[in-house]
């Protein structure tokens, strides 16, 4: 175990202690602009890519030289440099789904770089240059540049990887388009989420009434890809066509849903659905400040909506049925069975922390508020991260297989209901704060990203003063890496039972997780920027007192009804034992009067059956002497009558033949001897006499081997 933790800890160890961080730290202003969140940490494999916005270039530090023994490699980064230096502020990064391209995104512009080639003993870019250049593309720079008080809200890439790469934006005039990184100036498609007309009603400070009242949209996200419904597509819902599900967030709370599909011509596909009814309904649309949006990667789809004031909301979307209220509602005719989204949990996140009175026992009531980013984690989908100003918290949805159980289940199986029912709900870890005192300001991360399995699943988040951070993630609901190929299960290979009900579904082990699982979790503070300002005594017992009581109540409290879980599980476990020890020597006793039993067993066995054998052939020679004295002949016999009487026959036919043949041959051997005879003259043959006479002894003496054969074979069967 320690050998496979080993070079995740030395690089996790080894990344806050390197060079890059302490130069960017040297660099860094003394008087620091207001804080405001940024996301300007991307990774490409195992190396991270971290944006200096006053070298307008991109650090790459590889993350696998960091576990070595080289003590260079703490001082080892690669800098890729904008051949076009983006104008305007960079405050995220994005990497593009096929990882050719990142995004640097601002309000007042995007930029796309492209990455330049890797090679060498270690994939470094260009083959491991200390300075790359970069060449960008700007994006929609002319839009921006001619409307001044245009912003860009949100931005994103297009998921599908196989085609050119497409990047989505939405602007403060409440319109998403679509770019190319082809055609970068002009889009190839635009959704507007308002008329026009109302846009052009502003007040005096540039803000439109629709935005006022909340009416603009603020997020969007996508959902993996799906056949389109056949009641959007109208006339073309004979074929079936791919689309990915694009969800809009307004600030008022509502969704909109529309399906995009960049391989189809602009239709009804980018036709705005909605708003989706939400589920149970409440009077405050469960709040009028939301501010982002996110789909997990899963079927059905899983909507996170979040808002400034720290409420998360877990939305299932599930289509919509016929005799649904909010489709008499809708503007648009065909959306009767528009989804809806099913509010299945509301989680509350911990923006600052409440801190308890000397006083009361209640804590502190912060009305702090701030907007929340939401990030995708790369390696379980079940699991999403949330960084605002005040800090980094991590969601995990524990739910997520018993409700596809529940979905795929039949109309009456109450079991996965009842199971649904009574699964735990989502756990939320505070991993990060930054504003621990109400004193303090606070100070937003620069830069989040979370290192998949390769180099163990890792957090990274870059302070507002180039601090890095690393935290291992839970592995709560992090899934178990996949079998290799290679590997094949023994079906016939048997299972323990103590293995069985150690990974039953009601184990004493998820048991106790379930009574040591914590509902709050002192995070790691981040210490103040400003050295000289001391916090005020009182904040400071506050915050030593919360602290202690979260340790007192999350830790020690539940570690000690675990004990006494434990010790109880432990003295039953005692008695069982007891119990089948005592079955067991009883076992063995019986087993040991089993085998005297089969021994004895095994004696008779033998000796019946010798008598067995005995009896059998007494009764053989009984039957056989029965059938020999019966006075009538049985089938077989006479079939063996007739056979031996038909020998009979033949044996005298063939004798008589034979008599025969003697005959001839005596007769033949007088005639012979009469004419070897001197008294009697010689007579004189012809060639053609002799011819004939010597072919017939031939025909005679070949007629005569033949019954010799003949007699021998009616001989040698006679006497068989």
């Amino acid at each position: 175990m320690a050998a496979e933790c080993g070079p995740a800890e030395q690089w996790r160890a080894a990344l806050p202690q390197h060079a890059l961080f302490g130069r960017l730290r040297e660099r860094a202003p003394a008087a620091p602009r207001p804080p405001r969140l940024r996301d300007l940490l991307c990774g490409l494999g195992a190396d991270l890519l971290l944006w200096d916005g006053a070298a307008a270039a991109l650090l790459a530090i590889g993350l696998r030289r960091l576990g070595g023994t080289d003590p260079a490699a703490l001082g080892r980064y690669q800098t890729l440099l904008c051949i076009n230096p983006p104008l305007f502020e960079v405050h995220q990064t994005l990497l593009s789904p096929a990882q050719h391209h990142v995004a640097l995104i601002g309000t007042k512009g995007l930029m796309v770089l492209e990455l330049p080639k890797r090679w060498g003993k270690n994939s470094e870019f260009e083959g491991g240059k200390s300075t790359v250049n970069c060449s960008t593309i700007p994006i929609a720079e002319r839009f921006f540049t001619s409307s001044t008080s245009l912003t860009l809200k949100h931005a994103a890439w297009y998921p599908c990887d196989t085609l050119e790469p497409h990047i989505v934006l939405l602007t403060s005039d409440n319109t998403i388009r679509f770019y190319s990184l082809k055609v970068p100036q002009t889009p190839i498609k635009v959704i507007a989420l308002s008329d026009t007309e109302e846009e052009t009603l502003t007040i005096k400070k540039g803000r439109a009434y629709t935005a006022s009242l909340g009416e603009t949209a603020v997020a969007f996200d996508f959902g993996p890809q799906v056949p389109v419904p056949k009641h959007i597509l109208g006339q073309r819902g004979s074929e079936e066509v791919l689309g990915y599900p694009l969800y809009i967030l307004y600030e008022n709370g509502e969704t909109f849903l529309t399906y995009i599909s960049l391989l189809q011509s602009a239709g009804s596909l980018g036709k705005l659905l909605g708003p989706l009814p939400m589920h149970p309904a409440a009077e405050d649309n469960y709040g009028y400040d939301a501010c982002a949006v996110l789909c997990l990667p899963c079927l059905p789809n899983i909507l996170v909506i979040a808002t400034e004031s720290g409420m998360l909301y877990h939305c299932v979307v599930l289509d919509g049925e016929e005799d649904d209220e909010q489709s008499e509602k809708s503007w648009d005719p065909r959306s009767d069975l528009i989804p809806s989204l099913y509010v299945f949990e509301c989680v509350e996140l911990e923006l600052a922390l409440k801190l308890a009175t000397g006083d009361e026992e209640d804590p502190l009531e912060s009305d702090f508020s701030c907007p929340i980013k939401l990030h995708r984690d790369p390696k379980c989908p079940s699991r999403y991260h949330c960084t605002h100003e005040a800090g980094v918290h991590s969601v995990g949805l524990t739910w997520i297989n018993k409700l596809h159980k529940f979905l795929g289940s039949d109309e009456e199986d109450k079991d996965s209901l009842q199971e649904l029912g009574a699964e735990q709900k989502c756990f939320v870890e505070h991993i990060l704060c930054t504003k621990p005192l109400p004193c303090r300001q606070p100070a937003p991360i620069r830069g989040f990203w979370i290192v998949s399995d390769v180099l163990g699943p890792t957090m990274i988040c870059i302070t507002n003063t180039y601090e890095c951070i690393t935290r291992p993630l839970l592995s709560t609901v992090h899934p178990a890496s996949p079998p290799l190929l290679c590997t094949r299960e023994d079906k016939d290979l048997t299972v323990s039972p103590l293995r069985i009900v150690a990974e039953s579904e009601h184990s004493f082990e998820k048991h106790i997780q379930g009574i040591l699982q914590r509902s709050s979790a002192n995070p790691l503070h981040l210490k103040s920027a400003d050295k000289d300002a001391a916090p005020p005594p009182e904040e400071c017992l506050q915050l030593l007192s919360r602290a202690t009581q979260v340790f007192r109540e999350e830790y020690i409290l539940k570690q000690d009804l675990a004990k006494e879980e434990i010790q109880q599980r432990v003295k039953l476990l005692w008695g069982q034992k007891k119990k089948q020890l005592e079955d067991l020597n009883y076992c063995r006793e019986e087993r040991k009067s089993l085998r005297e039993m089969a021994e004895r067993l095994a004696d008779k066995y033998e000796e019946a059956k010798e008598k067995q054998e005995d009896i059998m052939n007494r009764m053989k020679k009984v039957l056989r002497s029965f059938h020999s004295q019966l006075p009538v002949l049985s089938d077989t016999e006479k079939d063996m009558k007739k056979e031996l009487q038909t020998i009979h026959d033949q044996l005298q036919h063939l004798s008589n033949a034979i008599r025969q043949v003697k005959m001839k041959k005596e007769y033949q051997q007088k005639q012979m001897e009469k004419g070897r005879s001197p008294r009697k003259p010689s007579i004189s043959l012809s060639a053609y006499q002799s011819k004939c006479i010597q072919a017939v002894l031939r025909e005679e003496g070949e007629h005569i081997r033949e019954m010799v054969k003949q007699i021998n074979d009616i001989r040698s069967h006679v006497n068989f």
